[in-house]
């Protein structure tokens, strides 16, 4: 017994062609992004001297060779900034989020009296800052300078991350709160075991946003980290690109400096896979109100 079909939905014209659209600007992003990629993940795994007669965009390695690896892997530089850097990602990230959570549960508590003052002073210090030199001079006044601590405690909070999270937790319905509230419960309880779970897609979301500024951080380190054996990885990175432009980094490989750049690139990017299904869903949460 044949089944039923419903009328078929007419798409119109004007939104099927709006989707063909899309899907060519997205494919031609797509490339845009992929191609470099393409292009120094390659040139990593080339041969030197082949790659440096070679001209154009590189898709395929040149005489395949992990020399570039075993170069670049033997600098003790590398590792001394893979350690640094991990030690700043883990404690700094993990420093962020505590004190973004607790300062979005703050701004975001109804019957908290200065709430909208230290949300207008949020704002606007989101928008104006006293610059470099102040930034700089604050922290050597405060004993911070040479010290791998200058790179995590003057970026504690993040105001869009921790906006994020305020929103977030604005959209907990108040009734959650209240019953905690008549069965005796504090506000660290009432924080880390039911508002807590609740906005753990957004915590996701900003906790990956922290941890990608800090791997990816290498400005604040250039301006106080003096000592070589404290440089993260991406100064070591910095270092290495400089170096290939002068006249003594003629003789250094390119191959090798895309090695670097896969080896600096490739563990943050591992990370994204498992936070990805949050995207979407945490920055959204509490954005429409019902």
């Amino acid at each position: 017994m044949k089944k039923n079909k419903g009328p078929a939905i007419r798409i119109p014209l004007g939104e099927r062609i709006f989707y063909a659209a899309d899907n060519v600007l997205m494919v031609i992003l797509c490339v845009c992004i992929l191609v470099p990629l393409l292009h120094v993940l390659a040139g990593s795994f080339s041969d030197g001297t082949a790659y440096m007669t070679h001209s154009g965009l590189l898709l395929w390695p040149l005489k395949p060779t992990t020399a570039a690896y075993a170069s670049v892997l033997g600098n003790k530089d590398i590792w001394t900034g893979y350690g640094n850097t991990l030690f700043i990602v883990v404690v700094g990230t993990g420093l962020d989020m505590l004190f973004t959570l607790v300062a979005a549960y703050v701004l975001s508590r109804r019957e908290y009296m200065l709430k909208k003052l230290f949300n207008l002073l949020v704002v606007f210090s989101m928008y104006f800052s006293g610059g470099m030199i102040p930034f700089f001079l604050v922290v050597k006044e405060v004993g911070l300078y040479k010290s791998t601590w200058a790179l995590i405690i003057p970026s504690l909070v993040n105001v869009f991350n921790l906006v994020i999270l305020r929103t977030a937790m604005l959209g907990v319905p108040d009734s959650l709160e209240e019953s905690a509230q008549l069965d005796g419960a504090g506000h660290l309880t009432i924080l880390f075991r039911i508002i807590f779970p609740l906005v753990l897609p957004s915590f996701a979301v900003v906790s990956l946003y922290y941890a990608v500024s800090h791997w990816n951080s290498w400005f604040n380190a250039m301006l106080f980290i003096k000592e070589r054996s404290k440089y993260p990885l991406q100064l070591i990175l910095r270092e290495i690109l400089i170096l290939s432009d002068t006249d003594e980094g003629m003789m250094m490989s390119e191959t090798i400096q895309f090695a670097t750049i896969v080896v600096a690139t490739v563990p943050i990017l591992c990370a994204y896979p498992f936070i990805q299904r949050y995207f979407v869903k945490g920055v959204m949460v509490g954005a429409v109100k019902g």
